[in-house]
């Protein structure tokens, strides 16, 4: 395990780690979860093995700390992030993000494109206010003291099954919240635009249970290959890992 600083404040983002070749592949995790349950077995796949690899979590989830203190947008994320790739030595690397790690890869590059050579998108969030679901819009409607003080924490992990809740309980309530406010809340420029106006290697993945990604064929026609997933929902790594890992890897 590793960890640097990411607030100014002294509080630490962590990551392990594993030694290989180059370029470095990072894996990032999506709101309320943790990168080595969700993209471990794939990393450790043949295909994918002997290259140095990160699994980061994200301020307030898994094992990095969780400041009250801090903002927690995609914006607030991307900066932690970034913070781990300047620690960590490393540039050029390619990001396999998953739902909100999605987006702040996407603001990542947007702001520090020399620190991204390719970037393969999870059923990233693209767009701000989408369907109140248990996710997180479904989180962000509540008020961040009825979340965290009055049940609504509580509430939201009987709601969306044991898998999330599992690594949902790991995240700081307030941290959860405030990554879900900011989510739905998106940027300026919106995601989309700026994955867009990316000229690095683009990969989104969508999971055929999903249904169609929303204007797929203006993303292609940016040079975004878009990969529909056969048996796959919103979980790819877990409904479908070999044609996960062949995206990953490059060869699907």
């Amino acid at each position: 395990m590793r960890q640097t600083e990411f607030d100014g404040r002294g509080s630490m983002i962590r990551w392990t780690e594993a030694a290989g070749g180059g370029p470095t592949r990072v894996y990032v995790h999506g709101l309320g979860s943790a990168s080595t349950v969700y993209n471990a077995h794939i990393a450790a796949r043949p295909e994918l093995a002997g290259r140095r690899t990160l699994f980061v979590d994200l301020p307030g989830h898994g094992i990095s700390d969780r400041p009250a203190g801090f903002g927690y947008g995609l914006e607030d994320h991307a900066t932690a992030l970034a913070a781990v790739l300047d620690a960590a030595r490393v540039a050029g690397a390619e990001l396999v993000a998953h739902s909100m790690g999605g987006s702040v890869a996407v603001v990542l590059a947007h702001r520090r494109p020399e620190l991204v050579s390719r970037l393969v998108l999870v059923e990233a969030n693209l767009d701000p206010h989408p369907t109140i679901t248990a996710g997180s819009s479904g989180i962000a409607s509540y008020g961040e003291d009825d979340y965290v003080e009055n049940g609504g924490h509580a509430r939201v992990l009987e709601k969306v099954g044991h898998p999330w809740a599992a690594t949902m309980r790991l995240t700081d309530p307030r941290a959860l919240h405030r990554s879900a406010t900011g989510l739905v809340r998106g940027t300026t420029p919106t995601m989309r635009q700026m994955l867009v106006g990316l000229t690095m290697e683009r990969v989104y993945l969508q999971g055929e249970l999903s249904g169609e990604l929303l204007g797929s064929e203006a993303l292609e026609a940016a040079g975004v290959r878009v990969v529909t997933v056969p048996g796959a929902g919103h979980n790819i790594m877990f409904d479908n890992a070999d044609a996960f890992a062949a995206a990953v890897a490059g060869t699907a």
